[in-house]
């Protein structure tokens, strides 16, 4: 564009207005780097309206001039009337009026106004660079008249000039740092920053330095950084623990006419283990009892340490005294507790001088060539005097011993109990039935031997454990107890004994040398030396030449067969006596018998049958099997007892039902005779009279006659009588080819000789 931006300077008479445009043209000396220099090239028409080129130098006329797109004003400006910015001008702007200037943009017609005729720009507000830095507008030259833009637009900035106007300022506080207690020189402790507002680009308005306005002697900051350091090598928390410094921070780099603030620091000194524990006093005194129990306090001291936190904590030791006491640390308090650890006495020892240290637990090795961290203190303890009772020597108890088969009144043992007291008074003794229910044992009174009140059996009770007790003689409260354990020496006085009641089988077969059984004995004895046994066979044992007894091992024996050919028909048991001695002394014996079955054996050697039935069944069948072959003979008696009453519940109705009906007579009849007409074969009368039979009184006497029709009687009489009779009259009937007739007795009564045969009669 061909617009021209002037500034122009406009002197003022005033001192005031003066100075600001001195600022305002020092600004604008400086912004010609700013602006360019544009050449514009005109050229003039030729009649005709042809160009005519005649060289460069004859042809074309160059105009230069400085054209600006950047403008200054100062921030603020407190003068009354508006503040000049600069102008703006074109270079078809011939003086006449005929051009007219405006401005647009950022501020256009409130803070900046422009003179339309002449193009000058003034700023009407009083600017502040703080809180805007520049302005964006944009300028436009048009026709008064027609108001037609005679330049495109063109787009400039108006920069507001900083001066310095704002004073540092520490934002981030308060400020609150720490540094260690005996920090060597230059220990950086905190940093502190100040900000500047002002322009930092421009000029040194905002250069900030910093310094310490109260504190000094104690810390410094460095200048540029604002980093806070120490400024001696002595802190100690124990005399001051905290500082409060005034750090200032100024800007212009700390020229004349530079603006300031300030701040408060708070710097706390923190503690490190520089002190040792300290004991309040060299010695301290406490009394206890001589009855007092083990582990009671006796009393508690404490060292002091001026250091704090756990640079604080400490342990506590005794040097000298710990064979009677003890110390403990109380960690809540840091108190150390001195307490009993063995029972004292008051007539051994009445002063006691313990030796206490204290001791930091966290030491500081920088801080060791101070000195020793460790502080002692002296502890005196009197022990008082107090009624004791009796005490046993030994105090833990007694073991006595004593034979089983000691007399009664002997003595056992003598136990030993005295007044620890100074006044040393007599003592009686007892024993507590509680622990002798069977009194057992007496003990005197005031020689305390112990002595036998009954027979002693160590196979009852190996050990006896009575409590005596002690007590003075004029004051029974004063009691104390004691265990006497009492040990019964073993005498032989048990024979040995088989272990059980021993049993063999062998086979008839078996050959001679073979060990049919091993057997052991019992003795309840316990001899010193352990148990020694020796087995013999009596020899009064019939059977001894068959059998042998050896010795094997353990105090046991061997059962061999000398002999062979076994007959259990013959024989099929044998009894062998045993004789067992013991080793004494006084040597005690038993005898004890081994029963030995022979049995039949198979081919392998496995017992198959032996004489002995119960042996037999006991070896072959077990209980289980027995049990069930018993079962089952039950079931089979009671299913015979059931079939058993079943039949002579049906032959009970049986005999009811014929007593109801009495013709029981069973009738044949054949018909074979002549017919009709035949009348002289047979007599019909019998057939009438067949109900008519009295019953016979006995088979055995022989029929009643009276019972049979008359032709059968008579020829029974006439055959001689009996059943020969009876039978030749059938027989003749029978002869003669009439019809045979068969009457049978079917039911007896049952109180008669016997059941009747059949009676036959031929009709």
């Amino acid at each position: 564009m061909n617009f021209n931006l002037y500034l122009v300077l406009k002197m003022a008479t005033s001192w005031t207005a003066g100075v600001w445009t001195l600022l305002a043209a020092l600004g604008l000396l400086s912004v010609c780097r700013f602006g360019y220099c544009e050449a514009s090239r005109t050229s003039s028409p030729t009649s005709g309206g042809r160009k005519e080129d005649h060289g460069p130098s004859s042809l074309e006329r160059v105009k230069r001039g400085w054209v600006w797109n950047q403008f200054f004003v100062v921030e603020e400006y407190t003068g009354t009337e508006p503040l000049y910015v600069g102008k703006i001008h074109t270079d078809s702007d011939e003086g006449e009026g005929n051009i007219k200037y405006t401005i647009s943009g950022e501020g256009a017609g409130s803070i900046f106004i422009i003179d339309e005729l002449t193009g000058d720009i003034h700023a009407t507000e009083r600017l502040d660079r703080e809180e805007k830095a520049f302005y964006t507008l944009r300028a436009q030259a048009r026709n008064r008249l027609s108001d037609d833009p005679l330049e495109p637009e063109s787009e400039f900035v108006i920069k507001v000039q900083d001066i310095n106007d704002s004073e540092p300022k520490f934002l981030e506080g308060p400020y609150i740092g720490s540094v260690a207690e005996l920090s060597p020189i230059g220990t950086s402790v905190m940093k502190v920053t100040a900000s500047d507002a002002d322009d930092p680009t421009y000029g040194s308005s905002a250069r900030v330095i910093y310094s310490v306005l109260d504190g000094e002697k104690f810390f410094s900051v460095d200048r540029h950084t604002g980093i806070i350091m120490t400024a001696v090598a002595d802190l100690d928390r124990e005399t001051q623990d905290r500082y409060e410094l005034v750090v200032k921070a100024t800007d212009m780099a700390g020229q004349m006419g530079g603006l300031s603030g300030s701040t408060t620091v708070t710097i706390v000194i923190t503690d490190v283990n520089d002190n040792p524990p300290r004991f309040p006093q060299k010695m301290y005194q406490f009394s206890v009892s001589e009855g007092a129990a083990v582990g009671t306090p006796v009393g508690r001291v404490i060292a002091t340490d001026a250091d704090m936190g756990e640079n604080t904590d400490m342990t506590y030791l005794i040097k000298d005294g710990g064979e009677l006491f003890k110390v403990t640390t109380d960690v809540e308090t840091q108190e150390a507790v001195v307490s009993i650890k063995k029972p004292l006495d008051f007539e051994t020892r009445r002063t006691h001088n313990v030796v206490v240290e204290a001791v930091n637990k966290h030491v500081d090795p920088r801080f060791v060539d101070l000195g020793s961290f460790r502080d002692q203190t002296i502890v005196r303890v009197s022990v008082s005097d107090v009624d004791e009772p009796p005490t046993f020597k030994p105090p833990e108890g007694t073991i006595m011993e004593v034979q089983e088969d000691a007399k009664v009144g002997a003595l056992v043992g003598v136990v030993s109990a005295s007044d620890p007291d100074v006044k040393n008074k007599s003592v009686r003794f007892s024993i507590d039935r509680a622990t002798d229910q069977e009194m057992i044992f007496y003990i005197d009174p005031d020689s305390g031997a112990i002595t036998l009140g009954k027979n002693l059996d160590r196979e009852t009770a190996g050990w006896h454990n009575i409590t005596v007790k002690a007590v003075e003689a004029d004051n029974q409260t004063m009691a104390s107890h004691s265990l006497v354990s009492i040990r019964i020496l073993d005498v032989n006085d048990n024979p040995p004994e088989l272990a059980t009641p021993y049993e063999a089988s062998i086979c008839e077969d078996a050959k001679p040398g073979q060990v049919i059984h091993t057997i052991s004995v019992v003795d309840r004895d316990e001899p010193l030396a352990g148990h020694h046994f020796i087995f013999t066979l009596d020899p009064e044992a019939s059977s001894n030449r068959r059998f042998t007894l050896g010795d094997v091992t353990d105090n046991t024996a061997g059962i061999r067969m000398e002999g062979a050919g076994f007959n259990r028909h013959e024989q099929n048991v044998y009894f062998l006596p045993i004789l067992v001695v013991d080793s004494g002394p006084p040597s005690l014996s038993s005898t004890g018998t081994l029963t030995i079955h022979v049995c039949g054996c198979d081919t392998e050697g496995a017992i198959q049958s032996c004489n002995a039935t119960a042996y037999v069944m006991s070896a072959a069948l077990s209980p289980g099997a027995l049990i069930a072959l018993l079962v089952c003979m039950l079931i089979l008696i009671v299913l015979v007892l059931l079939i058993l009453t079943l039949k002579r519940h049906r032959k009970g109705q049986r005999i009811a039902e014929d007593e109801e009906d009495m013709r029981d007579n069973v009738i044949k009849y054949n018909d074979e005779g002549g017919g009709e007409q035949d009348t002289q074969a047979y007599d019909m009368s019998a057939l009438r009279n067949l109900y008519e039979f009295p019953e016979a009184k006995s088979c055995d006497s022989g029929p009643d006659i009276r019972s049979l029709p008359q032709w059968i009687q008579a020829n029974r009489l006439s055959v001689g009588g009996g059943r020969a009779g009876a039978e030749g009259a059938v027989a003749t009937a029978a002869g003669r080819g009439g019809r045979f007739l068969s009457v049978q007795r079917l039911h007896p009564e049952e109180g008669g000789a016997g059941r009747c045969g059949p009676v036959s009669a031929a009709v």
